[in-house]
């Protein structure tokens, strides 16, 4: 059996990069609770604009992505996060590139996490759901990964954030990564559930059926907890960098 963050470890400062308002609360909300209850300082970098996430075609995209931000700060204020960092890149047009990996580096530098969690982006779709995994989540996942190692690491990757923004290497000991179907390391969540929906529930620009996702994320947690025999978990693929 996989073990929980208690059995194997416990993240001090954690760095959470996602591409979309409510990423992380739909995937990583509980364990995000549950950390800070425990102590941990913990900071969010939302990479793009959100400016899609509606069906209303009379929406204009920067009204859109304005409503977006501030549903996730209310999101991240319920919880206790520290910090709440956006780009602008557009949505659905992420892409793995300098200027993606220079900002995430920037955030590293900031925030100089023990842990970072953010997408695999080697999980194109799931079997289990159903799914096809956004492109946003996969060039993040990329960008991010990429800019943990080696260039929040190296000096010379991005000489100008130390020089001018006085923003020293940090090399980051823990990755957890995001994927529907795949896991080697679970969170309990089952004391931070009720935290996880109700954060979930400041985005209501995006679920206006919300009993049907508050179902869905239930249904999830639970099959993730049977897993390490909690009644409700996350799953992630844990990766050390001991060897870094």
């Amino acid at each position: 059996m996989a073990g929980t963050d208690s059995a194997l470890f416990t993240p001090t400062n954690v760095l959470v990069v996602a591409a979309h308002p409510d990423d992380i609360e739909f995937c990583v909300g509980g364990s995000v609770a549950h950390w800070i209850q425990t102590g941990a300082k913990v900071s969010y970098l939302i990479l793009t604009d959100g400016c899609n996430g509606s069906a209303d075609r009379a929406a204009a995209a920067h009204e859109v992505a304005a409503v977006r931000q501030k549903e996730q700060r209310a999101a991240a204020a319920l919880l206790g996060v520290d910090h709440v960092f956006f780009g602008d890149y557009q949505d659905c047009a992420l892409a793995i590139r300098n200027d993606v990996k220079r900002d995430i580096v920037r955030a590293i530098r900031k925030v100089r996490p023990d842990t970072v969690v953010t997408f695999d982006p080697t999980m194109v779709y799931s079997l289990s759901r159903g799914v096809i995994n956004h492109t946003d989540h996969r060039s993040a996942g990329q960008a991010t990964l990429d800019a943990i190692f080696p260039l929040a690491r190296d000096y010379h990757a991005f000489p100008e954030l130390a020089d001018k923004e006085k923003l020293e290497p940090h090399k980051v000991s823990t990755v957890l990564l995001i994927n529907y179907d795949t896991s080697n390391f679970y969170v309990d969540i089952t004391k931070t559930i009720d935290n996880k929906l109700a954060s979930l529930k400041k985005h209501t620009s995006q679920f206006p059926d919300y009993t049907r996702i508050e179902a869905l994320v239930r249904q999830y947690a639970e099959e993730a907890g049977t897993h390490c025999a909690a009644e409700y978990a996350e799953g992630f693929i844990r990766l050390g960098l001991s060897g870094q």
